[in-house]
């Protein structure tokens, strides 16, 4: 919960920033279209959740494993830790982008 709060405030963070660039610069200030649908925030949260759901499930897989329950074939359950593994390195990277994004911005000459 608390990446979804850091999340949301450093996008009320940058919309402020907007918002002082643009009185700054004597241009208008408008709102955005209302664009219907999830908000980024949400997408955000909900593959933050999925990558989570994938650990849990390979973490319970290898714990069957482990146990000798029958049913539970290696192959399945390396497969599914490369899975948890993969979407973990993703969802890395997109955090790393977004902070750099964050980073660049703020770095932006006022």
């Amino acid at each position: 919960m608390s990446q979804g709060i850091e999340f949301n405030r450093l996008m009320l963070e940058m919309r402020s920033m907007q918002t002082e660039a643009m009185a700054r610069n004597n241009a208008p200030v408008t709102q955005p279209p209302k664009v219907e649908g999830p908000s980024f925030a949400d997408m955000l949260g909900q593959a933050v959740n999925k990558v989570n759901d994938v650990q849990q499930s390979a973490k319970q897989l290898a714990t069957a494993f482990e146990m000798g329950q029958s049913g539970v074939d290696i192959t399945d359950v390396m497969i599914a830790s490369q899975k948890a593994s993969v979407s973990f390195q993703a969802m890395t990277q997109v955090r790393n982008k977004l902070v750099q994004a964050y980073q660049d911005i703020m770095q932006m000459p006022m």
